[in-house]
């Protein structure tokens, strides 16, 4: 009994705690004074950080109801407009038609570390968007404004080194996405002379890398992750043998940033920062993952195997390599996955698997990237919505157990040519990826 009881004052105080800072919401929408709004801004955000989980969700359902347009004053000035046309009556259905809470949010970034705290406040939004849908409208106006906030005309490149602080280099080993960095040792490495790392940073978080890319300077275009990895250096490193800057990790460090395009920018900033610095480089492209590929694979029906415009020899091909596949590994291809520990990690040695693998690839990051399918691959969409072009697929690209699991060890080479990266981006957006001969001819 005494346990019930305390659970209700708990979740009384929980409920007490979120209506004062709802309170402190509408008090600070009200403000006129900057000074004041200054003040009770940062209150506001000394509640908010003291929410528990509960806390925090009860919140955000506060801001998707109470701080929404008034729908029927929405309603009377559309109409108004509709009649009139008149530029007063459109700036009149603009202001009444933005949420409050894009205001509130306006308001609260006044605070000291303001910026930073409604970063963090969307990243816990997010996890509350996977379940809950009704926030989905909260979710937009934070995108809206951190879009602003963090337009890259705003933000700065910086080039991260080994003479970087040492509180810098150890955010790099952190937020490190796509391939683990193993210990300091391993991250020198990866600031070579061979090697460049750049992130961006923005004024009003100085200290905090929001994305950053790491680079190898090569004589050629590479087909595999491990050689780039390894940690032994060439010596001495000739730059007149850099032909190739491949792209072969980007990290968001920043998970409230989350759908905020930055990393395109990133890209071509870098790319033609290199060119200046080494103008013998004529090849910019990645190394990538495919993460949803080995998933897709397991699972689909081997009907989804087609497209517009496929001839019935290539459809039928790909249907024959994946029910070869499927004998051969299983009808869940477990067979080319490693089990256990004790297993070793190999990439499927048999040529008949390593084509057939390349082939169904070709087809699923042709043809399901371009959609916005729950299946189509992450990386794909981002690189292809940047400009990019699909340009080579390797099997056996990454042997690591991730690797295998992720994608049976394939690895795909996007190239960003300066010259097509707009026309490319249009062909994507109309639903075509742009991808190379080589490419096209696995299918």
């Amino acid at each position: 009994m005494l346990d019930v009881i305390r659970n209700l004052r708990r979740d009384s105080v929980e409920r007490d705690e979120v209506w004062k800072l709802a309170q402190a919401c509408r008090q600070l929408l009200s403000e006129r004074g900057e000074s004041n709004s200054r003040s009770i801004a940062s209150a506001a955000l000394e509640r908010w950080r003291r929410l528990d989980a509960d806390g925090v969700h009860r919140f955000f359902k506060v801001l998707a109801s109470d701080f929404d347009p008034d729908p029927g004053e929405v309603l009377r000035l559309a109409e108004n407009y509709a009649v009139s046309r008149s530029p007063d009556n459109l700036v009149r259905l603009a202001k009444a038609a933005e949420p409050p809470r894009q205001e509130l949010l306006r308001r609260l970034n006044r605070a000291e570390g303001g910026t930073h705290e409604i970063v963090r406040m969307r990243q816990r939004l997010l996890d509350r968007l996977r379940q809950d849908r009704s926030l989905k409208a909260v979710d937009s106006d934070f995108q809206h404004l951190l879009s602003s906030w963090f337009n890259p005309g705003f933000l700065r490149l910086e080039q991260v080194d080994w003479r970087s602080p040492a509180a810098l280099l150890e955010r790099i080993i952190q937020h490190e996405a796509v391939h683990e960095i193993d210990g300091w040792a391993d991250l020198r490495r990866r600031l070579e002379p061979d090697r460049r790392c750049f992130a961006f940073f923005h004024p009003v978080l100085p200290d905090e890398p929001l994305i950053f890319v790491e680079i190898a300077l090569l004589p050629a275009m590479p087909g595999a992750i491990a050689p780039l990895l390894a940690r032994d250096v060439p010596q001495p490193v000739d730059p007149s043998t850099f032909k190739v800057a491949v792209f072969y990790s980007i990290s968001n460090c920043q998970p409230g940033l989350r759908g905020i395009n930055l990393g395109n920018f990133l890209i071509k900033q870098v790319a033609e920062r290199l060119q200046r610095e080494h103008p013998r480089l004529k090849t910019f492209c990645t190394l990538s993952p495919i993460p949803g590929f080995a998933a897709w694979l397991a699972k689909v029906d081997p009907g989804a195997i087609t497209a517009p415009r496929m001839r019935a020899a290539n459809r039928r091909a790909l249907h024959e390599a994946l029910a070869a596949l499927r004998a051969r590994h299983g009808a869940d291809l477990a067979g080319l996955l490693p089990h256990g520990a004790g297993v070793p990690t190999q990439p499927a040695d048999d040529e008949a698997d390593r084509a057939a693998l390349s082939s169904l690839c070709a087809f699923y990051l042709v043809h399901r990237t371009a959609t916005d399918a729950p299946d189509a691959d992450p990386v794909g969409r981002f690189h292809l919505n940047n400009g990019a072009r699909l340009q080579r697929i390797n099997a056996a690209g990454d042997v690591s157990r991730k690797g295998l699991r992720q994608s049976f060890g394939m690895m795909v080479n996007y190239l960003y040519d300066l010259d097509e990266i707009e026309a490319n981006h249009e062909k994507f957006v109309g639903g075509e990826v742009a991808a190379s001969r080589a490419v096209l001819g696995l299918m």
